[in-house]
C-alpha cells in the first residue's frame, strides 16, 4: 500500500513527486485535498470582511496560513482518533495512520508542528480574537467523538469548520455581536449541508460500521435537507446582511451565492459519489461568492 494515492486527492501528479514518506504526511494533513483549508479559511474571510477589515490583506494571509495549518492538524489528530474504524471504510483504509504507514507516535509529533505553525498565527491576531480562536479547541477535540454517538455529527462539524467566522470578525472589532450571530449561524447550515452531500460517498459503509452521518439520517430526503441548510443559511446571511445595513439592496449581494446553491441541489445525484464530490468541492466557489458579498456589504 506503501505510496498510494487515494482516490479523491487532488493535484496528484504534484503529490506523486514527493518521496513517498513525505507523501504519507502531506496526505495524513490532507495537503492533497486542499478544498478543506478553503472551507475553513472562507467563513475567516467572511467575518472580517463583514466586520470592516476589506484592506486587511496581510490578515487575510495570515488566516489563510492558519486555515492550512490548523485543518492539516484536525486530520491527523481525526486519523489517529479514527485509525480503527478507518481500517474498516474502503474510501479511508489507506490513509496513513490506518494503514500503518505513519506510526501514532509519529503522527503525533507531525501534529504538534502543524499546531506550532498555528500558534504563530495566533499571535498575529488581537487578544479578543486569540481567546475566541482558543474558545474553539474543545469543539475540536471532541468532534470525532461525535459520529460514534449521534446520527448527525455535521452539526458539530458545523459549530468547528465555520468558528473562523468569530475569529475573523473578532480580529477587526469586538461589538455587533447581532450581525456576527446571524452571520455564525448561516455559516453553521452552509456546512451541515455540504458535508452532508460529501457524506454520500459513505453511506453504505457508514451504515456497515455503525457510525452516525446525516446522509444515513435524512435518507431518501437527503436533497431536500440540504436544500432546507442551504436555504437557512442564506436567510441568516440575509439577516446579518439586513442588520448591518438595513438597505434592500444589500441583500441582492447574496443573489450568486443563492444561485450556487441552487445549483448544486438541483443537479445533485447522491448515489453518484462522482457527483457529490464535484458538488462538495464547488463550496470552494460559493465561499469566494459569500466573501464578495460581504466585501461590498462591509465597504458599503
Amino acid at each position: 500500500m506503501t505510496g498510494q494515492i487515494v482516490p479523491d486527492s487532488e493535484h496528484k501528479g504534484l503529490i506523486a513527486a514527493l518521496p513517498p514518506r513525505l507523501r504519507d504526511y502531506a496526505q495524513l494533513a490532507r495537503f492533497d485535498r486542499p478544498i478543506g483549508w478553503w472551507l475553513l479559511f472562507w467563513p475567516c474571510a467572511w467575518g472580517l470582511l463583514l466586520a470592516g477589515g476589506q484592506g486587511e490583506w496581510r490578515l487575510l494571509g495570515w488566516l489563510l496560513l492558519g486555515s492550512i495549518a490548523m485543518r492539516g492538524a484536525g486530520c491527523v489528530y481525526n486519523d489517529i482518533v479514527d485509525a480503527d474504524l478507518d481500517r474498516q471504510v474502503a474510501r479511508t483504509a489507506l490513509r496513513p495512520v490506518a494503514s500503518g504507514r505513519v506510526s501514532k507516535r509519529a503522527a503525533w509529533i507531525w501534529l504538534a508542528l502543524l499546531c506550532l505553525i498555528g500558534l504563530v498565527v495566533l499571535l498575529q491576531l488581537r487578544w479578543q480574537a486569540q481567546l475566541v480562536a482558543l474558545g474553539s479547541l474543545a469543539l475540536v477535540a471532541a468532534y470525532p467523538f461525535m459520529k460514534r454517538i449521534t446520527g448527525f455529527p455535521q452539526a458539530w462539524l458545523g459549530l468547528v469548520f465555520t468558528w473562523g467566522v468569530p475569529v475573523g470578525w473578532f480580529a477587526i472589532r469586538s461589538d455587533r455581536l447581532d450581525v456576527l450571530a446571524a452571520l455564525y449561524g448561516g455559516a453553521v447550515l452552509w456546512c451541515i449541508g455540504y458535508d452532508t452531500i460529501y457524506a454520500c460517498q459513505d453511506r453504505e459503509d457508514d451504515a456497515m460500521v455503525g457510525i452516525g452521518s446525516s446522509a444515513l439520517t435524512l435518507g431518501k430526503h437527503l436533497r431536500a435537507g440540504v436544500a432546507g441548510f442551504y436555504a437557512g443559511a442564506v436567510l441568516l446571511w440575509a439577516l446579518a446582511f439586513w442588520l448591518y445595513r438595513p438597505d434592500p439592496l444589500v441583500l441582492l449581494a447574496l443573489a450568486p451565492a443563492a444561485a450556487h446553491f441552487g445549483w448544486q441541489v438541483l443537479t445533485l445525484e447522491d448515489d453518484d459519489a462522482d457527483n457529490a464530490l464535484a458538488r462538495f468541492r464547488s463550496n470552494r466557489t460559493l465561499g469566494l461568492l459569500v466573501a464578495l458579498a460581504c466585501w461590498v456589504v462591509g465597504n458599503a
